[in-house]
């Protein structure tokens, strides 16, 4: 991992082209997209064309793009309640065990963070909250399962109150996704399971086909295809976020411990050659340290190759003066994951602007938010952290003010209203108004 020394050199470096880049591709890709369809394509015009395509054509075009795009031949999408039921059988039962495990404490934690309706009566006004009817969560299917992320999708929408979860994921194999993925969609209560994926699973979710309801909100993270589709079809259903690839700063002083920093590092390394880790250190000699175990931990990590482009292009050690300043940079940043390994954590919680989620102290590490913490794992990447929330009950939730005043409350600001429409131009406002003057 490369060392950069002083907060502005490390500022360039950390926020530089700074976003989600959903037009940034290779020339691999570009050359893969125009063999498929044909003809060249940027990212954006292949998934407008998809979209465009599912809302005409319905299931016979999420078949034909399956078909291109995953060379997976579907003669029917939804998964059968027996093979979900049978999936068990193909799942160690530590793992079943660890899934009821981290539902639980998913499934509390966003308990705790519901949304009330109120009124206020003396005052004539207050909120109603309501949950969407129907979420589909997208759960992705490329180079791992991820069972995790059905529950950090389909838990919040169902402790929200929303009545229908439905999944969709894709499915290498061409018969149903992973068991796992099928035991722990049984364990979060989805509804209906549909083997496809890709931006044609999220076309399927926003406008509906003979196979697929139509949702009122998308969740869950996907690749570039996916991100793109979720914000094409946004306005036109609900969608919880925009993700990119995964990102973890850890802002560590010279108490922290070299070792399980690298170990931090290359846990969010091995998702993606894309994912961005990050040390904001005081301590030059924690630096190197950091730098050697990250060194010596990839030559053993059974996704080593894909850890190591992650290090390798977009990891970074920033030496800085002190922990405010690390601070003050990690705000800059505005990461995913945003880990405190100093030795007195609650004392910067305050300070802390721009994070997805905030990790304090070297065993509250983020693989514990990844898995069984508590809050969901979909949280804002790419500096989308300073004006977004990860995902959570919020994101199925709709709130709709209450304005029901007496006659007496009414009377004292009638008038002003009047007041406001006319200074606007509004005369039919404003006579509205005066109306009801007259009669109070």
């Amino acid at each position: 991992m490369r060392i950069v020394k002083g907060i502005e050199a490390a500022r360039r470096v950390l926020t530089e082209g700074r976003g989600l880049n959903l037009d940034d591709v290779s020339p691999q890709v570009l050359e893969l997209i125009e063999k498929t369809f044909g003809r060249p394509m940027t990212p954006a015009e292949e998934v407008g064309y998809i979209i465009a395509e599912v809302r005409k054509r319905g299931d016979a075009a999420v078949r034909e793009m399956t078909l291109k795009l995953d060379r997976l031949d579907l003669d029917e999408f939804e998964v059968h309640k027996k093979t979900i039921s049978e999936a068990y059988d193909g799942v160690d039962q530590e793992v079943v065990e660890a899934l009821n495990i981290a539902a639980e404490r998913v499934r509390r934690f966003h308990e705790m963070c519901r949304v009330k309706s109120w009124t206020d009566y003396d005052e004539g006004y207050g909120q109603v909250v309501t949950a969407v009817r129907s979420a589909g969560a997208y759960v992705p299917g490329g180079t791992a399962p991820y069972p995790s992320t059905v529950l950090m999708t389909a838990i919040p929408a169902r402790v929200a109150g929303v009545a229908e979860v439905i999944m969709c994921t894709p499915s290498s194999r061409g018969d149903a996704p992973s068991p796992e993925v099928l035991v722990a969609a049984d364990i979060a209560g989805v509804d209906r399971v549909f083997r496809i994926g890709g931006p044609q699973a999220i076309a399927a979710m926003a406008y509906g086909t003979e196979s697929v309801p139509r949702v009122d909100t998308i969740c869950g993270p996907g690749n570039i295809f996916v991100t793109l589709a979720k914000k094409m079809v946004y306005g036109d259903v609900g969608i919880d976020g925009l993700y990119g690839p995964t990102e973890t700063a850890v802002v560590a002083d010279g108490t922290a411990n070299a070792t399980l920093c690298a170990a931090d590092l290359l846990a969010q390394a091995e998702h993606d050659p894309l994912a961005r880790p990050v040390l904001i250190t005081t301590s030059e000699r924690l630096a190197e340290d950091v730098r050697k175990e990250v060194d010596v931990r990839l030559e053993r990590l059974e996704r080593g190759s894909i850890a190591r482009a992650s290090v390798e292009g977009q990891g970074c050690i920033a030496v800085v003066r002190d922990v405010l300043e690390a601070i003050e940079l990690a705000n800059d940043f505005a990461p995913e994951h945003l880990c405190l390994n100093v030795s007195d954590p609650w004392a910067y919680v305050g300070k802390i602007r721009n994070a997805g989620m905030i990790f304090l102290g070297e065993f509250s590490h983020e693989v514990l938010g990844d898995y069984v913490a508590g809050p969901s794992h979909v949280m804002p990447t790419a500096g989308t952290a300073r004006f977004n929330s990860g995902l959570g009950v919020h994101s199925f939730l709709k709130i709709s003010p209450i304005v029901a005043l007496s006659r007496e409350t009414s009377r004292k600001i009638t008038r002003a209203a009047s007041v406001l429409g006319r200074a606007e131009g509004f005369t039919a406002h404003a006579e509205a108004a005066e109306i009801r003057e007259e009669l109070l």
